[in-house]
């Protein structure tokens, strides 16, 4: 059972023998498995070596508890694991651009496909996003595919963030005015999801791993898309995202919070309001009345000692609250 985690059958035999009676020589273990001291006490280092046995003297081991070893054994093991993968999939992709390079060579064409239909762009973007392993970058405006759901966005960008994928989205507000997106997309900023905001955006994209990405081709429209592989098409695409990431605005805190800070409806508030949401639209992600939204808005303009909400938003920015 343990080979997985490169213990043999007598490496288990002479640890369990430790298990039974830690005080036993070589001696003694080799009698009682029917084997030579030396064997013995080869198997012996080997398991000190994976941390299983503890030396406390000359020819003196004890067993380190089987819950502390063969879990460090089996993380050890798991991340070695890990690192071939990943390496295998580095080759994979090599392999992958070469025979992709060959191919546009005799058929350019196939430097992009196009694919219609809800069924059929839903399959491909699963497919591609379950391949994802070093880079996600959108720039993030309507329209979708579909409803959109707060569950499945939040498991899926926990998925990415758990590979330690570099997550990074531009958004128009348009793109965060689905009731609770707003607040989903802040809290995933501060965990891991690099977000930033502009006023438009010319179209929805998205990038994987800088190796494809995917376009939609209809303004307004989100049922035939491109799937752009590795060439000068793509480069231009990787520049495009590049230019409209620098000009973008974080859509979290730059400064850490302090105790006079806003609360966190406050700071969320603060938040979409320097995005340019007005009052109902801000009452519409809170689930809240448009009032109460004015109500809290000149409470902290008060609070700031404060006019007007321009001056509310420059004071916020200021404080890096925003």
């Amino acid at each position: 059972m343990l080979s997985t985690l490169g213990i043999s059958e007598f490496d288990e035999r002479v640890y369990r023998s430790y298990l039974t009676k830690s005080d036993r020589t070589a001696a003694e273990i080799a009698e009682s498995l029917g084997t030579t001291p030396s064997r013995v006490r080869r198997t012996v280092s080997r398991l000190a070596e994976l941390g299983m046995l503890r030396r406390e003297g000359h020819g003196q081991y004890r067993p380190v508890s089987p819950h502390t070893a063969l879990r460090a054994l089996l993380a050890r093991r798991r991340a070695e694991t890990e690192a071939a993968f990943t390496a295998v999939w580095g080759t994979v992709d090599d392999l992958a651009d070469e025979y992709r390079a060959r191919r546009l060579q005799e058929d350019p064409t196939g430097l992009v496909e196009v694919i219609t239909g809800e069924a059929e762009i839903t399959l491909r973007v699963a497919e591609l996003m379950q391949s994802v392993r070093t880079h996600f970058w959108v720039l993030d405006r309507p329209p979708y595919l579909g409803p959109y759901s707060t569950e499945l966005e939040e498991e899926l960008t926990m998925d990415l963030l758990g590979r330690g994928v570099d997550i990074r989205s531009v958004y128009t507000p348009e793109a965060l005015a689905q009731p609770e997106r707003f607040e989903l997309i802040t809290h995933l900023a501060r965990i891991g999801e690099q977000a930033r905001i502009l006023p438009a955006l010319p179209f929805r994209l998205r990038i994987m791993d800088r190796r494809v990405a995917l376009v939609a081709l209809v303004p307004g429209r989100y049922d035939r898309i491109a799937v752009v592989h590795r060439s000068g098409l793509l480069d231009a695409l990787l520049e495009l995202f590049d230019s409209y990431w620098q000009r973008g605005q974080s859509l979290v805190a730059t400064a850490p919070a302090t105790p006079d800070g806003p609360s966190a409806q406050d700071l969320l508030l603060l938040k979409m309001m320097q995005a340019g949401y007005k009052d109902q639209a801000i009452a519409r992600q809170l689930g809240t009345s448009a009032r109460t939204v004015t109500r809290r808005i000149a409470a902290i303009a008060t609070g700031l000692g404060l006019d007007t909400r321009f001056q509310v938003g420059a004071e916020a920015a200021k404080r890096g609250w925003i």
